[in-house]
């Protein structure tokens, strides 16, 4: 299925030797052409394959495999789009519900995976617009979450938010997240938002920490276009993050325009994936009784 394959990590350590010396064993006995992207404390073992940036990988690959936890994944992510190349997962993190080939399934999933058995999963992706004075002044884009939050100072921010040009209401908190279901068990979970499935078509909306408790989450249809705009007194106080990556410091007066992007992210899993069982395992929710 997949003859170009890229390997990439952030992490070092012998851990990462260890997986990077099985992942690259079976894909040379499968035949594939391999690129890494690595720190060179990792690549000085593996001197037969080339090293390259993260602006080349994407260029050179038709299947990129991560090495670490969800954040590694989120890097690969943000670098392949908006090609729609696969992106596969394997978990050296804490939780990884992204990531979910464990260091001692290496071996026999990505043989299956490469023999053509598994499951793949089309993930929405957020676009972001920040506009000053009605001009757009930057974009970006997110698997996880859109987050709006206060960053250098104790007080309260005041958002107001509208959605498909409705106003929705005006709240004053440390922030709010606009969640994809990707991102519903990430910083929207830890705020109280809901977990969604990944196959719904839906976005979450998260206040983070708002000064009224009837500010709730609130689930909107994945086509509709939140407008998100900042009511404050003073400059610097807030800015909008993709993915947990700062895109701009906001001004008072500033919108951010959220929205579904036309193309996903490629997302492929093993055969026997199973998202309910993930929920189950890494949440601690218990085994089935029948």
């Amino acid at each position: 299925m997949f003859k170009k394959v890229g390997v990439l990590t952030k992490n070092s350590g012998s851990d990462v030797v260890n997986i990077f010396t099985t992942l690259l064993k079976t894909l040379s006995d499968h035949n594939c052409s391999i690129v890494l992207c690595c720190p060179k404390n990792v690549s000085q073992n593996f001197t037969s394959y080339r090293n390259v940036t993260t602006d080349e990988l994407a260029d050179k690959v038709d299947l990129v495999i991560s090495v670490g936890g969800d954040g590694t994944l989120l890097k690969c992510a943000g670098m392949i789009y908006p090609r729609e190349i696969p992106l596969l997962g394997i978990n050296l993190g804490r939780l990884g519900f992204l990531t979910d080939i464990q260091p001692n399934e290496v071996c026999q999933e990505l043989e299956d995976v490469l023999k053509g058995n598994f499951q793949n999963e089309k993930r929405c992706v957020l676009g972001c617009d920040v506009k000053r004075k009605g001009n757009k002044i930057i974009s970006s884009h997110a698997l996880n979450d859109v987050v709006i939050q206060k960053w250098n100072t104790a007080r309260l921010i005041s958002l107001s938010t509208s959605v498909d040009g409705k106003f929705l209401h005006l709240q004053r908190s440390d922030g709010i997240i606009v969640a994809t279901p990707t991102g519903s068990t990430a910083y929207s979970l830890s705020g109280g938002g809901p977990i969604l499935d990944p196959r719904a078509s839906v976005l979450g909306l998260v206040p983070v920490c708002p000064h009224s408790l009837t500010n709730r989450p609130i689930v909107v249809n994945d086509s509709a276009r939140i407008s998100i705009k900042v009511i404050a007194d003073r400059d610097g106080e807030s800015r909008v993050t993709c993915d947990g990556n700062l895109v701009k410091d906001l001004k008072p007066e500033d919108e951010v325009v959220v929205y579904k992007k036309e193309r996903p992210i490629n997302l492929i899993h093993p055969q026997n994936h199973d998202h309910y069982a993930t929920l189950r395992g890494k949440l601690n929710w218990g085994q089935n009784p029948c």
